[in-house]
């Protein structure tokens, strides 16, 4: 499962995604149920949106249309 968000770049907007498992991964929590999500994202937002313009910057983009998407392992490099 993935939470789903956007960045702008200008006027343009990328879609992007990151894993639940990252999010709890990130928390150190084993499955977090999926009400409070939300609540998680924000808690973690300023960690997930600078990995995703990483990755913008550095043009990896996955699927059609290309978007950014996160799972664990991006979060790990930056520790």
């Amino acid at each position: 499962m993935v939470v789903l968000f956007s960045m702008l770049d200008g006027n343009k907007e990328i879609p992007c995604a990151v894993s639940t498992s990252a999010m709890d991964d990130m928390e150190g929590v084993v499955r977090a149920k999926a009400s409070p999500r939300e609540a998680q994202f924000m808690r973690l937002r300023e960690r997930i949106e600078a990995c995703a313009n990483g990755k913008y910057q550095a043009t990896e983009f996955e699927g059609t249309p290309p978007g950014i998407v996160l799972c664990s392992i991006e979060f790990r490099k930056l520790r």
